[in-house]
């Protein structure tokens, strides 16, 4: 398939095919092409900053009780090399680069780093030649629909929230007891309790330990929100 067939069943309206042309140019290619042509730095420099605005804007509004630092953390989980790379396999984007004979012997169409570069140069070249709807659109088939694929109450640390709050209203620390443990060794199922003194704030049941800790901390926080709006 060629690019421009790919573009076409992308449903991407494009105008602009030099644009797309450059988002596919390896630095090795321009490095061993006889002819004047441009590779995919810059326009890898406006996708990035394309991503994180459009990741940012989309993950604030889905998430509107979610704090700055899960939100940062939850953004950098979604455009780190390794979720791009991904991200660009889904769209088969590496058979649609252009390499220097070195770089595509030595496995360059398959290595992360290239990917995701190409994938956010692919994202500015869409953005300058069509606007923000068409990238809009490119990200729903690709990283907006693996926002679910993120564990986001493991980017959120309820237990050090709960902790926090904790010692600032009464000064005492939150302990965890383990409640009981459940089904086979492959796929247990623990519950927890958050502890202060002799009251419990919160159970949770979880896969591991750690979670289960982290579900009774958020179903604390939870019954304290509730009390709060009474």
């Amino acid at each position: 398939m060629k690019l421009t067939d790919f573009l076409n069943e992308q449903g991407i309206p494009y105008q602009n095919f030099e644009l797309y042309t450059e988002a596919f140019t390896h630095p090795s290619f321009v490095n061993e092409a006889n002819k004047k042509v441009a590779d995919y730095e810059r326009l890898e420099f406006m996708g990035d900053a394309v991503l994180q605005l459009f990741v940012s804007e989309f993950i604030f509004k889905r998430f509107p009780n979610v704090p700055e630092g899960t939100l940062t953390t939850l953004r950098a989980k979604l455009v780190r090399e390794e979720s791009l790379a991904r991200f660009a396999r889904d769209l088969s984007l590496g058979k649609y680069i252009s390499f220097g004979v070195g770089e595509l012997k030595n496995g360059g169409r398959e290595r992360d780093s290239v990917l995701a570069n190409v994938f956010e140069a692919f994202m500015g070249a869409i953005y300058l030649d069509c606007g923000k709807e068409a990238v809009l659109k490119m990200l729903e088939k690709t990283i907006f629909k693996h926002i679910d694929d993120i564990d986001t109450e493991e980017i959120h640390d309820y237990k050090t929230t709960l902790q926090e709050l904790m010692q600032a209203d009464v000064r005492k620390t939150v302990t965890y007891t383990l409640l009981s443990s459940q089904g086979p060794s492959n796929a247990p199922v623990f519950e927890v309790a958050a502890m202060m003194d002799d009251m419990r704030l919160g159970v949770g049941r979880g896969s591991s330990k750690k979670r289960a800790e982290q579900k009774a901390a958020q179903d604390a926080l939870n019954k304290m929100a509730g009390k709060q709006s009474k």
